[in-house]
Order: C-alpha cells, then structure tokens, then sequence
C-alpha cells in the first residue's frame, strides 16, 4: 500500500476537522444567518389519523410580523407526492404498494406532527405564535397503532385508495427449509418482539434557503447526507436547472441515517417558500417536533424457527416477520431486506425461508437509522442460538463456532437479494479469530468457570454475553472525487458526500497523503458542496470511507502518477527513480536533487507556451468508484454485566469488541466510531423505546421521558481488529459506521437473562427497561409458582 517514504495510511492521526468543532468555528444550519431572513413554523396535525374538512388561516395572516401563510391548496402544481427514494430490489415474489409524503396535508392527516399549514414571520417566536391562530377542523378517524392490528380485518385503512393497509410483501428462500425440518433432530420456534425508536440526534433538522433573483440562483444549506440528490430533486421540482441549484450540507450534529431521508416536507418547502417571497426563509426542527417529523426506526415482530441437529449443527432458519413502514413508505424496503439478509450472520446456513408483510401504521415514516434493520435480523438469529445452546446443553461459544463459515468457504453465496439489488455475497472473512479473541479478552472461562460462581454466592446476580455479527457496508451506486495539488502545494479534495463526524476530513487525507508524501494538515477537504463536486449519492449504509475513500484513493494515483511524470522529465531521470516526501519529488539516494510539487503544479499550468496533446493542464484528476457489490464486514462483541435485583438497573462491567473492517485506515477514528455506536446500541437495548396510545399519541416526546443513555451508564470499550482485506476495492476497506450498535440487543438480551438465571426468564424482546425486566421475573416467579416450565 506505501509508495512514499512516510506511512500515513493506518495511522492514528488525530482528527484536523476537531479544532474548528471545540472552538465554535465549524458552521452548522443554525448559523447560517442572512440579511432581511424570514422564519417559519408549522402547523401539525395533533391526530394520528383525521379527515381535514377546512384550515382558517385568517386570524394568523392578520397576526403582526407575519409576512405569510400557506396551506396545502396555496401550493398549486407544487403539491405532489414524494418521491420513491429507492425502488424495491428484482426479488421474484414481491408485492410492492408506493405510498409516498406531501408537502403539506390536503385532505387526511396520517400521523401525529404531519405538517398541514406552514407560517412565515420575521422571527421564530412569531411564527409560532401565528401558529396557534391556526384553525383546523379535524374529523378525528380511529388509528392503527399496533402492528399486528394494520392487516387485521376491518381495521382503519390509512391510504383508502389501496384497499389495504399492505406496503409489501416479500418471500425468499435459500435452498429448502422443510426438508431441513424433516432432517432435523430439534426445531426451535421463537416469537421476538423489536419495539420501535428515534435517533434523537444532537442536531435536529433544518434548512436555509436564498434565493437570488438577479442571479436566478437558489442556494440551500440542509442539515442532509445527501447533498446531490438533494440538489438534483429539488432542481426538478422547482422548475430549475441543476447548475442554478446549489445545496450545502454544512457539517452535521448526528445523522444516524433519518437525515437520508430526502424530500422532508419542511426540505421541499422551505426553497419554494424563499423563491416566492423574494427572502432568505429559515427552519430549524425543535426537540418536540424532531419526535414527529424526522423518520424513525425498528418496530418489527418475528415467528421465527432454527432447525438443528444433536450436536448443534445449524440445518435451516425460518423467520417470518411483519414491519412497521409507518404512514408511507418512501425508502421503499431497506430496512425489512436488511433484516432478512443480515439474519444469516456469520453462519453456513443452507436452507433459509424469509417472509415478510411491510404494513402501514399512523405514525411517523419508518427510514433506516443506525444499523438499518440489521439489529432485527441479530436479535432473531444470535437468540435462537441462545435458545439452542441451553435445549441440547452446548455451550453457547461452542454452538457459535460449530456454524461458523470457514475462511476457503468465501466468497461465500447467500442467494438471497440484498439492498443492492445484487444476490448477497460475503466477499471475505475469517470470522473464528475475532470469536478467539473475544473470549480471551473477555475471560470467558474464567468468569464461567470461577468468578460468576464466586461472586453469586455473595448474592450478586452477573452475567455473561458473546454474540457474533455480519455487517454488509459499501454498497453503490458510485461516489466520486477530486484531487489538485495547488502551486503553493497545499492539496485540494472535494467529494459529493456529506460529513457528520465519521472523520473524513482527515481518513481521506490520509488516503491522499500516501499517495502524494504531503503531510496531512496540508491536505484541505471538501464535502457536501455541491458547487465543489458535481456527483454522487450520499453518506448512509456504511459506505464513506469503501465508496468515497476508494474515488479518493483512485484520484490521487492518477495525480501521484502525473507528479511523477512531470518530476521526471524536469529533474531527467527515469520516475521509478522518483519518490514523493513531504512535498517534494527527490531522486531516491539523492534528496538534493528534487522539486516542490506546488512548482510542478505551476510548470503544468503554463501561462505561455502550448501543454503538449494527450495531456491535462494542472496536477488534478478526477475519477469514480462504483463496487460491484457491498463488503461484508463482521465482529463479536462481548459483555459482563449485573443486575441490581432491588431496582433492576443494569451495569455494565466490561464490554469487548474484535471487528473485521478490513484494512484500517485511522485506528482512533475507527474506535471512535465502535465506542459511538455501542452508546447507541446500549440506548436500543434498555432505554430508547416509544410509548403510543391506542390513538396514536406519542407519549414520551421529550428528552425528560424518553431516556438516552448518559457517559455514567456507557462503559470503555476494550478493543481490538482483525483484518480480512476486501477483494471488491482497491484498498481493501470495508465500512464500520453501524458495527458498534448492530448486535447490541442480543448481546444485553444474553448477558441479562444470565444474570437472572436463577429466575428462569427468556428475553425474547427488545428495548428492554428496568420495569419490563420487573415484570418478566415476576411472570417467570408466577409460573413456577404454578408449577409451569421456566422460560418462555
């Protein structure tokens, strides 16, 4: 991988966007602040499901400071439906009803916070005040809140269009499960629960819109992950060239994914808003509406069912699920198909059946947050293992490493298809050393053997976890990237992606500064502009540093490979006798003799003289990278906790991850992000959960009542790293955004039900809270009491 003097590639180098974030000076939304700017607020539906017969916005448009109001029939052709974000992959038995959002609502309100007026002021505080005198009159209609209610008979159609409260139905299959049924010497069936979320990011949305009329020039700041499809979108439903549209996605307090979503209401109104008033127009998301009107994630129910032999030999999984797509759909399937994928873990399974029902409900869009429906998938499969483990009395490491794939087993076929439109295929891995080391660290034995036996004979009750995982990361389409060494030497990048502490400012740095030999704080970024790079698809699905990394990486051989030529015929020598150092081209043996690159970059922008046919002015390049399809990515993580049986809290004692990303390009950066995610998956596993009504009220939209969880409560992660390099790029990365938070649920689930073993309870449902573990040892004290089985 080296080709200069100076490694930086897999270095720990602190990040250089850091400075500009501790002293203020990094810019987000918010404080983008322009000359005459207006403000909005809006006014949302407060039914989950209601029949809109009439909005007087009169009494608000008389209300002082108030520049305008608008409603659904305001916006004329503007109105319109959504569109589909992604289509559903060419999976063969697919069902597939499109549903999409509107700007505003027209004439059905179809979850609580759905935008259905909007209000213009010169400041905030008035807008929302002007808000108040808005006055909609509501014809309220019984909601679908519970999952399993949506397709039952004679429930509330949500779109009465469809005739069904249906978004999808999918089938696949991978060789024949009821001929593993028929072999097998145990079937296991479970029923798992995976209640739903928010992401609760540091930022909420928002969006600064300008528009020049001089100029005929529209530009949006967006606290977005796609900045370009943004730009693209807009452009077309605006009326407007790409090139008069430019979208700035400035960095970014948290995406976690929900700001992937595109087309937000708020997204498409607010430019529509500034071109017609003439004025710069900001919003900004405060908590309580950040509850309603950003997508949320994770609500699914699993029948699910492992076929095994005696000795713990996996034969076949059947899961089938329903999913919560919320009051339209316009992600299309990512999040269920991830679910169904990411289920097969690290395991040879031959025979697979995988069903599920996507199903409308009257709360807010479901779109991928962290980790993308491949928590589901986790859960199902790592706790029918646990479940194996204690039927035929094989230790649950033991059962794990039975089934794992062999490395000579890789690339190894899955069949089914996955979000990327292409069969899943895991590329590489070599998942039993990772799975070693997590006992060793860990103390498996140890604890197993001597000290949880130890310390429950004082009364303490502590438990054990190791679950293992499959990541699927890098998935196109392509990403881009630009590379200019200046003549004053420095190093420009621009790519189409967008930032929101993932460290690309400086892991794409490094990419450039190997190749080139210029130290990295000379190295300037530029993401998530789209004046600066044209192309691209965005930031999600754990794909930066595969896709993007990898157009950076091609970009700057291309530019290395013109400093060399240049270099050798400046300094007459053969470039295979040139190396790149600090700056410099120098003749190896023979540093004196050298050339800065900003001179070489000078010399390949003549001001006279003619540049010579069959090649480019300036040392720049440009260049694409599309994967065929997504790297798999894989880990174990470990864990000891105890329950204090008193109030159920549990503390975590130790937490342990061994990850597979490939070759790692910054270290730090990459523990940043595992120890990030684990806080998140620690939030998903005992805290973050969303109460609702029969009515579809939520009932803990506020940080005081939905609990995230708090530096006191997230433990250090112990960490360490495997490298199985990817075949499908050409520095052998693969992505590690969502490996810290995807195998969380099962890992707490497994720890905390051995902890409580004594009570004989099995956690079968996620989030899980101290109140619900209360209840679940006074169920498993009843039924022993009764005379029943322990467990489920």
């Amino acid at each position: 991988m080296t080709t200069t003097s100076t490694t930086y590639f897999g270095k720990p180098i602190k990040r250089n966007e850091d400075p500009r974030l501790l002293t203020g000076q990094a810019l987000f939304t918010d404080d983008v602040d322009l000359p005459g700017m207006l403000h909005v607020a809006f006014v949302r539906s407060d039914y989950a499901h209601a029949w809109v017969r009439g909005v007087d916005v009169s009494e608000a448009r008389r209300m002082p400071g108030v520049v305008a109001v608008f409603t659904a029939y305001d916006l004329g052709d503007y109105w319109r439906p959504g569109p589909l974000l992604v289509p559903p992959p060419p999976i063969q038995r697919l069902v597939f009803n499109i549903r999409t959002q509107v700007p505003l609502v027209k004439d059905k309100a179809r979850h609580v916070g759905e935008p259905i007026a909007v209000v213009v002021a010169e400041s905030r505080y008035l807008a929302e005040d002007a808000a108040e005198r808005v006055y909609v009159d509501y014809e309220p209609l019984p909601a679908v809140v519970k999952l399993e209610d949506a397709l039952a008979p004679g429930a509330p159609l949500i779109h009465d269009d469809l005739g069904t409260n249906l978004n999808a139905h999918v089938i696949q299959e991978k060789g024949n499960y009821a001929s593993a049924v028929e072999r097998a010497d145990v079937v296991i069936k479970r029923r798992y629960v995976y209640d739903r979320g928010t992401a609760v990011a540091m930022e909420n949305r928002g969006v600064v819109a300008h528009w020049d009329a001089k100029a005929e020039q529209m530009t949006i700041w967006d606290t977005t992950q796609a900045p370009i499809p943004i730009r693209n979108g807009l452009a077309a439903m605006l009326g407007l060239s790409e090139h008069q549209v430019r979208v700035i996605a400035p960095f970014i307090g948290g995406g976690f994914g929900p700001k992937i979503m595109m087309f937000y209401p708020e997204e498409v109104l607010i430019p529509w808003l500034a071109r017609k008033l003439n004025r710069p127009v900001k919003w900004i998301e405060d908590r309580r509406e950040n509850f309603f009107a950003t997508t949320q994630e994770r609500s699914q129910i699993h029948e699910a069912e492992i076929a095994l032999t005696r000795d713990g030999r996996i034969l076949g999984v059947k899961d089938v699920f329903l999913h919560d797509a919320g009051a339209y759909a316009p992600y299309g399937l990512t999040v269920p198909i991830n679910s169904q994928c990411t289920l097969l873990g690290q395991y040879d399974i031959a025979n697979y059946y995988t069903e599920f029902k996507s199903v409308f409900t009257n709360k807010p869009i479901v779109t991928p947050y962290r980790g993308a429906g491949r928590q589901h998938g986790v859960f199902v499969m790592e706790r029918l293992l646990d479940a194996a483990s204690k039927e035929l009395g094989i230790d649950r490491v033991e059962i794990r490493r039975r089934n794992l794939i062999r490395p000579d087993m890789f690339p190894y076929p899955n069949v089914i298809v996955f979000q990327d439109f292409a069969p899943l295929t895991y590329d590489s891995g070599n998942y039993e050393p990772a799975l070693d080391r997590v006992v060793e660290l860990i103390g498996y034995k140890q604890f197993v053997e001597e000290e949880q036996p130890r310390l429950r004979a004082q009364g303490k009750h502590v438990g054990i976890g190791i679950v293992t995982y499959v990541e699927g990361t890098g998935i196109g389409p392509y990403e881009g990237a630009r590379v200019t060494v200046e003549t004053s030497g420095r190093v420009s990048v621009a790519t189409g992606i967008g930032t929101q502490g993932q460290g690309h400012f400086t892991s794409f740095a490094q990419i450039v500064a190997e190749q080139l030999g210029v130290p990295v704080e000379r190295i300037r970024l530029v993401t998530g502009d789209t004046a600066e790079f044209y192309w691209g698809a965005g930031t999600f699905a754990s794909r930066g540093a595969v896709v993007a990394g990898s157009a950076v990486y091609s970009a700057a051989v291309q530019v290395r490979k013109k400093a060399l030529q240049k270099a050798s015929e400046v300094l007459e020598v053969p470039e295979e006798e040139i190396e790149l150092v600090d700056g410099w081209a120098r003749v190896k043996g023979a540093p004196h003799k050298a050339i800065s690159l900003g001179e070489l970059a000078r010399r390949a922008n003549p001001l006279r003289g003619a540049v010579r046919s069959g090649t480019e002015p300036g040392l720049e390049a440009t260049d694409y990278f599309g994967p065929e399809r997504g790297a798999t990515a894989s880990g174990v993580h470990g864990i000891i906790v105890e329950v204090d049986i008193e109030t159920m809290q549990v503390q975590i004692k130790r937490y342990v991850v061994v990850h597979d990303c490939g070759k790692v390009i910054n270290p730090m950066i990459l523990e940043g992000q595992i120890q990030g995610g684990v806080a998140q998956g620690i939030g998903n596993a005992f805290y973050e959960q969303l109460h609702w009504d029969e009515n579809g009220q939520l009932l803990n939209a506020s940080l005081m009542d939905f609990l995230i969880p708090t530096a006191d409560v997230v433990p250090r992660v112990e960490m360490d790293h495997v490298e199985t390099p990817s075949p499908l790029n050409p520095m052998g990365v693969k992505g590690a955004g969502e490996a810290g938070c995807i195998p969380v649920g099962p890992l707490f689930a497994q720890a905390v039900e051995d902890a409580l073993a004594e009570y004989g309870i099995e956690i079968n449902e996620i989030p899980l809270s101290p109140n619900r573990l209360f209840e679940l040892v006074q169920e498993a004290k009843a039924r022993r009491a009764a005379g029943l089985p322990a467990g489920r």
